[in-house]
Order: C-alpha cells, then sequence, then structure tokens
C-alpha cells in the first residue's frame, strides 16, 4: 500500500514562476528610511478585503452585473463541493460484448473530478447541480471516478465537462418532491443496504433495474412517516417526450422501514418502451452488529413483456459484508454481474466477487484498494455470449475531498 501511495499521493501541482523585470535606478538610502515612520500605504490598501471592487468582471462584461453590491462569492445559503479521484490498477481478461478490452494485464491510471454546488432559496428547498469531468477507460471501468464513461469504440473517454444532474427539491404539503434533468428517478428512494463498495457491479445491492436510474426529466416525491417508515414515488421520462407512446417511460413506487440496527425495503418498476412493458421488483435488507459489522443483501426479479423474446424473467442477486477493521473498512461482497436473463440451457449465472479495504488518511484522503474477479459467461458451441475469460482485476483508487 505505500508504494500506490506514494504514486498516488505525487505532488499534484508544479508553482509557477514569473520573472520581474526590474530596472537599476539610483538608490537613496535615507529616503527609504523615511518611509518607517508612515503608518499606511496606499498599495497595502489595495490588498483590503474591505475595500471595494469595482474590477470584478472580465473585459466586455463591464455592465452585466452591480459590482457595487456583488462580492465575488458564493451567496449565504450556496455551499460548493469538490472532490477528484485517481485510479491505477491493471485487469486481465477481456469482454467480448464490446469492442473495449477490459484488460491485458497493463498498468493504466484514469482520474474523475465532480463539482456539487447546492443552493436554497426558502431554508426548506434545495437546488442542486453536480459537474463532472474525467477519462474513465474500458480497464479500469469497474472504479466510480466520475467523468464520462468509455464508449464501445473508445479505450479512453473524453477528458470534457459534463452535468451529471440538475435537480430541485422542496416541501410539497407535509411530503418532500422534487424535479430534476439527467438525474435519477429512484433519487428520494431508501434502498435498505448499508454495503458501499467501490466497484460499479455490485454498488447497487442487486436493485439493478428496479431503482430507475439514468433518465432524463425525472420527478418524484417521499414521504416520511417519523416512525421508520418511509414511501417514495418516482418517475423519469427520455429525451424524445413525456409520457408519449414513442418514449421509453419508468415508473416506480418504494417502500421502507429503517431500525435502529437493520431495515427493510422493497422497490416495484414498470419499464415502458415502444415494444414492450417490463416490471421488475426487488427486494433489499441489513442488519448492523454490535461489534460494527454489517451485513447487506438484495433480491431482484424482473418480468419481461415482450412476445418475440424466448425468455421472460431476468434476476440479480447480492449479499456483502463490511465494517470497521483496524483503522480502515474491509468489504467482501458476491453478486451477479447485472441481470441475468433466463437461458433455456441451464447455463449458471454469471457471478463477480470482490474484496476491498478503504483507509482515510486524513479528513480529506481516502484510500481504497480492491481486487476483484468476474466469471466468463455464457458459452455455446465455443462462442462467448456475454465475456469469454474470468476476468480478474487489481487496483487502487485515491479519492480526495474539499
Amino acid at each position: 500500500m505505500k508504494l500506490f501511495q506514494r504514486l498516488l499521493v505525487a505532488p499534484a501541482a508544479l508553482g509557477l514562476i514569473s520573472p520581474i523585470a526590474a530596472n537599476a535606478t539610483e538608490i537613496n538610502l535615507n529616503e527609504i528610511s523615511n518611509y518607517s515612520d508612515v503608518e499606511s500605504i496606499e498599495l497595502a490598501n489595495s490588498f483590503d478585503s474591505d475595500q471595494p471592487n469595482k474590477s470584478l468582471l472580465l473585459a466586455g462584461g463591464e455592465g452585466l452585473a452591480d459590482t457595487d453590491s456583488y462580492d465575488g462569492g458564493f451567496s449565504e445559503t450556496t455551499t460548493a463541493s469538490f472532490s477528484v479521484d485517481f485510479g491505477i490498477g491493471a485487469v486481465d481478461g477481456k469482454d467480448t460484448t464490446t469492442t473495449v478490452t477490459d484488460g491485458d494485464e497493463d498498468l493504466q491510471a484514469t482520474y474523475g473530478f465532480q463539482i456539487d454546488l447546492n443552493t436554497s432559496f426558502t431554508g426548506e428547498d434545495s437546488l442542486d447541480i453536480s459537474i463532472d469531468a474525467g477519462n474513465s477507460n474500458g480497464s479500469l471501468a469497474e472504479f466510480d471516478t466520475n467523468g464520462e464513461a468509455a464508449t464501445t469504440t473508445t479505450l479512453t473517454a473524453s477528458d470534457i465537462l459534463t452535468v451529471d444532474g440538475v435537480s430541485y427539491t422542496f416541501p410539497l404539503g407535509g411530503a418532500t418532491a422534487f424535479v430534476g434533468d439527467n438525474t435519477d428517478g429512484s433519487m428520494l428512494f431508501t434502498t435498505a443496504c448499508v454495503y458501499g463498495g467501490p466497484s460499479n457491479t455490485l454498488d447497487d445491492c442487486a436493485n439493478v433495474t428496479a431503482g430507475i436510474t439514468g433518465g432524463g426529466l425525472s420527478i418524484g416525491a417521499a414521504y416520511d412517516f417519523d416512525n421508520g417508515f418511509t414511501t417514495a414515488f418516482g418517475a423519469q421520462f427520455s429525451e424524445a417526450g413525456i409520457a408519449t407512446d414513442e418514449t421509453d417511460d419508468s415508473y416506480a413506487l418504494n417502500a421502507a422501514y429503517i431500525a435502529d440496527n437493520y431495515g427493510v425495503s422493497i422497490t416495484y418498476a414498470n419499464v415502458e418502451d415502444v415494444n414492450d412493458n417490463d416490471t421488475y421488483m426487488a427486494f433489499n435488507g441489513y442488519y448492523s452488529f454490535d461489534n460494527g459489522l454489517n451485513i447487506s443483501a438484495g433480491y431482484e426479479i424482473g418480468d419481461l413483456d415482450n412476445a418475440l423474446a424466448t425468455v421472460d424473467e431476468t434476476e440479480a442477486y447480492f449479499v456483502g459484508i463490511n465494517g470497521e477493521v483496524g483503522p480502515g473498512e474491509l468489504g467482501i461482497a458476491a453478486g451477479t454481474v447485472g441481470v441475468q436473463t433466463e437461458t433455456a440451457t441451464g447455463i449458471p449465472d454469471r457471478m463477480m466477487y470482490e474484496i476491498y479495504y478503504s483507509y482515510a488518511v486524513n479528513d480529506g484522503m481516502t484510500i481504497t484498494p480492491l481486487i476483484y474477479t468476474k466469471e466468463a459467461g455464457e458459452i455455446v458451441n465455443g462462442t462467448a455470449v456475454a465475456g469469454d475469460l474470468d476476468e480478474t482485476g487489481i487496483m487502487v483508487k485515491t479519492s480526495f475531498s474539499f
């Protein structure tokens, strides 16, 4: 771990040195000494933060803001948080379902950067904006490092800023409601799972499709009964339109009960598109022991409504254990690689296993090594259907928050 720590905690920036040209002139030491009695110098006053600043705008921006009242900072109700992730590692294995190579034992690195902005107008509402950047590539895609994900035709995503979501949350009667764009319809759902693994595959605790994600316009509401019970509704619509026959719409309901040391939840979703109307139901639960360890489990079943399909059921399941061990958190989990579709040949489900240890170096820096393996997928007549090799990855992520 010390090796990775030295690699990832290297100096993140180099100082910029700007040469200053000076003209040699005759120096009068007696005149310089006279400045020792001066109590205030105009140059020093120019750096006084209490002095009005009349030049806050860039050239050409005059008149766009009231510089007499604008102080150059956020409003009193606005906050900003920043996070940076660096990942380094190697993967042995290949997924033939795409043209992106998962890895060939080559050591690779990636990064992600995120800005979260939050502001309130009434003290009870919240406007949230998330901005991401990064170059998550195919080899280290198992780590969630924000930014644009790799496509099926390129190994590395573009290093560009993207808006990951805009949402507005507000009270509605005794409930809490939200509306957003590029925001999950399940934003207000309560999923009874306390496993926080670093991988993209198992971090949903088997609530893969029922917890609707990735929509265009999203709306929803949640109600807290103040006795451990919560209920929520969410809907999301594609960018093509809202609730029309030509769009892919999703609707979901969620109910949960959270006690002091355990919790259970159920989520039901109806996922529509132009061809079919699929339904999914997910069950999740966790239990926290007195020694600090937690066990979480989840199971999802789907019913596919497609008359042309030869299969009509899907399933996903997961179990994970995590808790404080030494100065950090240890986690071990196993589950299906996403949703597994029913097959007529009886091929077993494709599984993934992982173990991680998350160690907080200080309040703003955390190092998380991860080791995982994914089983080979279905092989029919020597041809891979979903992954032709067991995939094994070893990687380390260093996360900064500020």
